[in-house]
């Protein structure tokens, strides 16, 4: 299938690993032009040949910091991937999660994703462009989940919706990604939070990864790779979908299973 995105520009964020990082050689093997941001800049997003930005999306200093850069590095913005977010610090009980808490699970996956496409839509606009959140599939599966992050993420899901009924009179399609367990970094990292869990159950890291797959029910019993979110976010943000807006595609391996 030929996606017809080459020579398209795009903005992603949360690229320097992960599902992000994916993006970034996804897109760049289909001829898009890209910029990647992240908090810190990796030697792998380096290493794809896209035009790094360091930037906390956490500040209105940093989003305008990031598109400025991507507006005179590609002279326009086709497409948006809004995938910085986290919860790996969160914590379960509600009760627990302190105002604190809820501000910066409110701020890192939610409002950075409002900052970033408040300030790229003026270009998606002109160019009739396509936006793609990723959100997740907690939101679906209530209990037993840091409730902050949850309810973070519920609200970008939320976002996706009305920014797709608000700007597709105007050409700019919205689309939203929920994934289920994927496996990134975070389960890999001998010294991350993840790694924290697993020593205080016992068990290795691969042991708790495998635990987690069996216990969420993952029909296909194992986790998505990255590359295949980036994979569903090429399609979406591509002609071949021009008249998919307004939806949450979830890509779990059948975690969710009502209908």
């Amino acid at each position: 299938m030929n996606l017809n995105l080459t020579a398209k520009t795009a903005v992603i964020t949360g690229a320097g690993r992960g599902i992000g990082l994916a993006t970034v050689r996804t897109l760049i093997d289909e001829g898009v032009r890209v910029v990647g941001a992240a908090r810190t800049i990796t030697p792998e997003l380096k290493e794809t040949g896209a035009h790094a930005v360091a930037a906390d999306l956490n500040t209105a200093e940093g989003v305008s910091a990031l598109i400025d850069s991507a507006l005179t590095e590609l002279g326009g913005i086709d497409l948006l991937v809004n995938n910085v977010g986290g919860g790996d610090k969160a914590t379960v009980g509600f009760l627990d999660a302190d105002d604190a808490e809820w501000a910066d699970m409110l701020d890192i996956n939610l409002l950075s994703t409002v900052r970033t496409t408040r300030a790229a839509l003026p270009s998606l606009t002109e160019r009739r462009g396509a936006i793609v959140n990723i959100s997740s599939v907690v939101p679906l599966m209530p209990g037993g989940f840091p409730v902050a992050f949850a309810s973070a993420k519920a609200a970008l899901t939320a976002l996706g919706k009305s920014l797709a009924e608000e700007f597709g009179p105007r050409g700019v399609r919205v689309n939203t990604i929920s994934p289920g367990l994927v496996r990134t970094a975070v389960y890999q990292d001998p010294n991350g939070q993840v790694s924290q869990w697993a020593a205080a159950a016992g068990m290795s890291l691969d042991e708790f990864a495998q635990q987690l797959v069996t216990g969420q029910n993952v029909t296909t019993g194992r986790m998505t790779e990255p590359e295949e979110v980036a994979a569903l976010i090429a399609f979406l943000l591509s002609d071949v979908a021009g008249n998919i807006t307004g939806t949450n595609y979830v890509i779990d391996g059948g975690t969710i299973k009502t209908v």
